[in-house]
């Protein structure tokens, strides 16, 4: 039987890569593009996280994990795919700002919900928003009533923007 000792420590395999660096980078690169453009196509923005959205969060990171990686062990390895991840994050940021394309790609359309009073209803079903949640929304930003409202947009950035009616 062996003994297990507090100071037992595989120094090689904590800091020696057991994977290629190049191999994690690419792996990062990939799973962080398909999971990017599948968010960016296929689920809508919010301004606040909801549980559905964090449940969402938490298994993609679960699925992705295995194509992004693989075993490793080396904290190298876990340093070079947290980089990469960072890196794609910043660098659509950045493309973003220098180009008209990438802003397009980064942050979709505004899409209206309510113009001059009037809902929106085929921008709402779109949006998966339902007549109950927009009334939510136009109270927490102290509107009561839709004639009060001038627009409500759902912005780019997942937030609700409401224009008031001047009185």
């Amino acid at each position: 039987m062996k003994t297990l000792l507090l100071a037992d420590i595989d120094w090689e395999k904590m800091f020696v890569p057991s994977n290629s660096i190049l191999e994690i980078i690419i792996r990062g690169t990939i799973t962080y593009w398909a999971i990017f453009l599948a968010i960016r196509f296929f689920r809508r923005g919010t301004g606040q996280l909801s549980i559905s959205d964090l449940l969402l969060v938490i298994l993609i990171a679960d699925a992705a994990q295995n194509s992004m990686a693989g075993e490793y062990h080396s904290i190298t390895e876990g340093i070079a795919l947290v980089g990469t991840l960072l890196f794609w994050d910043f660098a659509i940021d950045w493309l973003g700002y220098r180009s008209v394309f990438f802003a397009k790609l980064a942050q979709p359309d505004t899409v209206v919900l309510v113009k001059d009073g009037i809902m929106q209803r085929k921008n709402m079903a779109t949006q998966l928003i339902s007549e109950d949640e927009l009334m939510q929304i136009l109270r927490l930003n102290g509107v009561d009533s839709l004639k009060d409202v001038k627009q409500c947009n759902l912005e780019g950035g997942g937030n609700i923007s409401v224009i008031k009616r001047k009185e």
